[in-house]
């Protein structure tokens, strides 16, 4: 590749990198350089399971609750966005989600969940499970109770990674895959450039949206630890459910071309993207707890990815205080996919803008100890 210059280098070619690369050409950034180790989005972007459920798990009102359903809200805009861009569907659907108790315990759950979400006037109802099963006649007849959410919807992640690849071609972007960093280039506590195994490149600015590989970037970077999650699809025409259907332990999530994904797990296992026996066995457990009839469905594949999880489960975002010119959009752990919109939208006004939206206060890169700064 040689030596080339760059307004802006993303680092990182999943979903979140390639949406900030699409956000930051659309705000008129000329000279936008995307590297990727890999091929776009093949990491944990096309690992997911595309759902988009802020209600769902969230057992409070706070400002992470909030970023994502502002980032979810996004979705419907941007699917007509990237379908005139590029042709391609990402089948945002928005049937709903049912999310299922299972035990008295998990009733109580979502008893909480209801009466919290309803006083802050969201959008949630209380099924009681005969009604839930007229729903979707598959739902296991031992339901205590069931939450409809209407808003919490889903996407197609590989779909979308494919729309968002060829909407930042034809915008300009520069994608650089099959490339690792090497390191950043910082004289006087200033991003300067980055080094790649291709050659360097010259630039004042620098995102960091390398997912669970983001903390070998720089010696100061937030401690970013992959988590695996594995994940079996099924075969499901007709389709056994519309919704996508959450209980506590698992999820059945179905596609339009017949495909029924079923995850998933948590494990910290390092960087071993492997599926496991004990995994899948644990998978397809939690999906025959959701709905019994699983059990005549075949299996079409298996897969594992790795989330990036930073220290206190939260993303990392916005500006570095002590290197100027570096940001951060990584640690998205389990809701990459929900967050990108957003993430694009916020990380790429503060570089344009050089105003740091106050979403983005809870989630600095700062709020980690500070460590000596190191260039290479």
């Amino acid at each position: 590749m040689g030596e080339i210059r760059a307004e802006v280098v993303i680092i990182g070619g999943g979903v979140i990198g390639l949406t900030i690369a699409r956000s930051l050409a659309k705000r008129g950034v000329r000279d936008v350089c995307l590297l990727e180790r890999g091929g776009l989005g093949c990491e944990a972007s096309s690992a997911a399971g595309g759902m988009l459920l802020p209600q769902v798990e969230a057992d409070a009102h706070d400002d992470f609750f909030a970023l994502a359903c502002r980032s979810r809200d996004l979705y419907p805009s941007l699917a007509v966005e990237l379908r005139e861009e590029t042709g391609i569907d990402i089948e945002l659907d928005t049937t709903g989600t049912l999310y299922l108790a299972l035990s008295e315990h998990d009733y109580e759950e979502i008893e909480q969940r209801y009466h919290w979400q309803t006083r802050a006037g969201l959008a949630v109802e209380l099924l009681t499970s005969a009604a839930a099963r007229q729903l979707e006649p598959c739902i296991s007849e031992s339901t205590f109770g069931v939450l409809l959410f209407p808003n919490d919807i889903q996407v197609e992640n590989r779909r979308l990674i494919a729309a968002l690849a060829n909407s930042v071609n034809v915008l300009g972007v520069k994608t650089v895959t099959e490339t690792t960093v090497a390191g950043l280039v910082i004289e006087g506590r200033r991003i300067t450039g980055v080094k790649t195994s291709r050659g360097d490149i010259s630039c004042q600015t620098v995102v960091i949206a390398a997912g669970t590989w983001s903390s070998f970037l720089l010696q100061s970077a937030p401690n970013i630890t992959p988590v695996r999650g594995q994940m079996v699809c099924l075969e499901s025409k007709p389709q056994l459910t519309r919704h996508v259907i959450f209980s506590p332990r698992g999820y059945l999530v179905p596609r339009q071309d017949g495909r029924l994904l079923a995850g998933s797990t948590s494990e910290n296992a390092g960087f071993a993207k492997r599926v496991t026996a004990g995994g899948i066995a644990s998978i397809l457990r939690q999906a025959l707890e959701i709905s019994p009839a699983v059990a005549n469905l075949p299996i079409a594949d298996t897969w594992a990815g790795l989330r990036p999880r930073a220290v206190d489960g939260l993303p990392v975002l916005g500006p570095c205080g002590e290197i100027d010119g570096l940001f951060y959009a990584t640690g998205h752990y389990r809701n990459g996919i929900l967050l990108a919109p957003l993430t694009a939208e916020l990380i790429s006004e503060a570089i344009v803008t050089g105003k740091t939206s106050q979403l983005l206060a809870p989630f600095s890169p700062d709020r980690f100890s500070s460590q000596p700064v190191v260039s290479v």
